[in-house]
């Protein structure tokens, strides 16, 4: 078996030699590179399983029979097309008989072969060189389309091993620093083959078979990765330095695939409460931000080999620690100290890593004053805050990484709009103008984090800044308030006839839609029964409840109608008292506090006694809160009205007066584009060349009018971006 594969290898070298030669000819006749490039494939393949012919491969005599005919008739057909002078020149015509010979011998001593032996150097190398022409086989990326860039993933690990065993054939790496990873090197290309010989010859695709392939060889990358960090740096060789190149090009796609599945995995063995495994989401989480801005050129050049060895040591660990929870969960153990420390010190080193971004692997981006219309103001500070809130509710691991910082945000923010609730925003235009900036780039530089667009420069540089500045704000309000006359807090306004909103609420808020259910509120609400009713809005996180009930709220022939008019928004997590008291200084137009023995419920109840009021209780979430939050309300003879905004349909049914529940719509893929195309270009059309592209998009906002509203948002920066020059990265 040794001697005719060694002589089928150099068979093998001769002929490619040869085609090569021949293409190159210039007395010959055009010859077809796809005949030349299809037999490189065959003879690929062939050599590959006479290589592999220990592994049991189903119906192996009758392929490679039928491959070793499909060889002979490409190589005729390639010697006929050609001058019959070249195949005499370069002696083929004697080498083709004895090839075809060898080729017999392999195949009917493998046939016979049943147990595997380590390969030698040049073996291997062979095999891994094969490997890689045979992975770029197009029928797998033809059967399997959607997997396409996992195929290209493959190709890429397949040929980072093959260089680098080059680099190690060729004296280029230290043997002595390798030789623990060369067994890898076998057991990787003989997982690679058996999974090929699976896909082209039995057809068995399946997207499992390729992830769990892909989850076995990732280690081997890493040990590469490692041995390179460790070992090649300071190297002044030529061929090290392309390779080097290469894998600094290649290994950040490759970590980020190998991270994704490393999640996948996690979330199929261990179980989700299992002790550190959340922890463990959310660092893959923190890597999978910094790999995927990788490419982009705010990464200081001479530090991108150290910043990738960096991550590449840090997922190595986390893998290890995965594997070893893994463990733990199919034997049913609890987490044991040892792996607590291991966890504990990964933590650590990755909070190193977070600075280390900051102050030597990132430039810095530019210091730029965003620019934002202001003019739906008030309505955009309370739906960050209602988008912050639904972001806490999440269990999504991208915003588990951010979770600590969005709970300062949110309470920040909750306090600076609690003064402009009230205040005259004439009297701080200035300061109104700074809010709002800094709101609108809260939202962006949020979301940008989550959907990983520039993700870890929002991350490491803008999300702090953009703290500090709310920060500072919230600072200035607080002088504010301590600076306001003492008995200020004593003085009761009356100007029931005013809402607690600003009548320009949604003036700069685009609306789309809704214009039946619109108009069908405003009637319930200013007429039908003298009895106390409610209108409730049921429908999903992001359908636009609260955007309709603002339009309401804010409609004059509703403001006219009603002697005084209340905004309260509850969120899951409430303090009952907060909110009444709340609902009693926009009732009273003051702003009172209550020391604990008072009963804020009565004093409530009789100031909206004797009136037509209506009150908006948004975002209910059981039925205990309606029943506290609604005791206070007097059910008198006057026309008032409660509208309720709830996910929930039992909150909505229980508090049901004489009119039934809105189960509110979704947008139809028309109101989806339209809204998403005023929000993101305003008066102007979407550009031609955007406009299949953004109904898709519209398409995938699943009639959800928050969600096509954010994705505006980020086009909107994007467009930003380019016409202030901010340079965050490549856009």
């Amino acid at each position: 078996m040794k001697v005719s594969f060694s002589a089928l290898r150099k068979d093998v070298v001769n002929i490619l030699d040869f085609m090569e030669r021949l293409k190159n000819e210039e007395d010959q006749n055009v010859v077809d590179v796809y005949l030349i490039e299809r037999l490189r494939l065959e003879l690929a393949f062939i050599c590959i399983y006479v290589q592999l012919s220990y592994s049991d491969l189903e119906q192996f005599e009758v392929v490679m029979t039928a491959q070793r005919q499909r060889i002979e008739e490409l190589l005729r057909s390639i010697l006929y097309d050609a001058d019959s002078s070249a195949g005499f020149k370069f002696d083929m015509h004697h080498v083709l008989p004895r090839f075809l010979e060898n080729i017999d011998d392999c195949i009917n001593s493998c046939h016979h072969s049943t147990s595997s032996t380590t390969m030698t150097e040049e073996q291997l190398n062979f095999l891994l060189v094969n490997l890689l022409h045979l992975s770029k086989h197009q029928y797998l990326e033809e059967q399997m389309p959607s997997l396409a860039s996992q195929y290209e993933i493959l190709q890429n690990m397949c040929g980072n091993v093959g260089d680098f065993h080059g680099l190690i054939l060729n004296g280029c790496v230290e043997h002595d620093n390798v030789e623990y990873v060369l067994p890898q090197f076998q057991r990787m290309a003989e997982r690679v083959g058996l999974f090929l010989w699976d896909e082209l010859i039995l057809e068995n695709s399946s997207v499992f078979k390729l992830a769990h392939l892909l989850m076995k060889i990732f280690p081997i990358e890493l040990e590469v990765m490692s041995v390179c960090f460790t070992n090649l740096k300071t190297s002044t060789s030529a061929e090290v330095g392309c390779f080097v190149k290469q894998l600094l090009e290649a290994s950040p796609d490759i970590l980020r695939e190998y991270l994704i599945h490393l999640q996948e995995h996690m979330v199929t063995v261990i179980i989700a409460s299992t002790s550190g495994a959340r922890n463990i989401h959310v660092m893959i989480e923190f890597l999978l931000i910094i790999l995927t801005d990788m490419p982009k050129d705010f990464i200081h050049h001479d530090k991108l080999f150290y910043l990738l060895a960096r991550v590449g040591e840090l997922i190595r660990e986390v893998s290890t620690l995965v594997h070893d929870l893994e463990e733990k969960s199919r034997n049913e153990e609890s987490t044991d100290e040892r792996s607590r420390a291991t966890l504990d010190l990964l933590e650590e080193k990755l909070e190193l890593l977070k600075e280390d971004l900051e102050h030597v692997y990132l430039k810095a981006p530019d210091p730029c004053q965003w620019g934002f219309q202001m003019t739906d103001g008030p309505l955009f500070m309370h739906l960050l805050h209602r988008h912050l809130a639904d972001l806490l509710d999440s269990n999504a691991y991208s915003i588990s990484l951010i979770k600590k910082e969005i709970v300062v945000l949110k309470e920040d923010i909750e306090f600076i709009s609690s003064f402009f609730m009230n205040a005259e925003k004439g009297l701080y235009k200035d300061l109104w103008a700074h809010v709002l900036d800094v709101a609108y780039e809260t939202r962006d530089v949020i979301d940008s984090i989550i959907i990983r667009d520039n993700g870890l420069l929002h991350l490491v540089f803008s999300l702090p800044i953009t703290i500090k500045k709310i920060k500072l704000i919230k600072e200035e309000v607080s002088n504010l308030l301590e600076n306001f006359p003492k008995n200020r807090s004593l003085i009761v306004v009356h100007t029931p006839k005013k809402p607690v909103e600003s009548k320009s609420l949604t003036a700069g808020k685009i609306i789309v839609g809704f214009v039946d259910e619109t108009d069908w509120i405003i009637r319930k609400l200013t007429s039908g029964p003298a009895a106390l009713d409610v209108i409730s809005i049921i429908g999903m996180p992001g359908s636009g409840k609260t955007t309709l009930a603002y339009k309401v709220y804010n409609d004059k022939s509703v403001c006219s109608h009603f002697d005084v008019l209340a905004w309260c928004t509850v969120d899951q997590e409430y303090d009952e008292k907060k909110l009444l008291v709340r609902l009693f200084n926009q009732v009273t137009g003051s702003e009172l506090q209550f020391s604990e023995d008072i009963d804020v419920a009565d004093k409530l109840r009789k100031q909206l006694y004797g009136k037509r009021y209506l009150i908006v209780l948004d975002d209910v979430w059981d039925i205990d809160t309606w029943d506290e939050l609604t005791r206070p309300f007097p059910e008198v003879v006057k026309g008032s009205r409660i509208i309720l905004t709830t996910r929930q349909k039992e909150v909505a049914l229980h508090g049901k007066g004489s009119t039934n529940p809105l189960n509110l719509r979704l947008l139809n893929p028309e109101e989806s584009w339209e809204l998403l195309e005023k929000t993101a270009f305003g008066e102007q059309s979407c550009p031609d060349e955007l406009l299949d592209v953004g109904k898709e998009i519209a398409h995938n906002c699943k009639g959800l009018p928050l969600v096509a509203d954010l994705i505006a948002g980020v086009i909107l920066g994007l467009e930003k971006e380019r016409l202030f020059g901010l340079k965050f990265g490549i856009i």
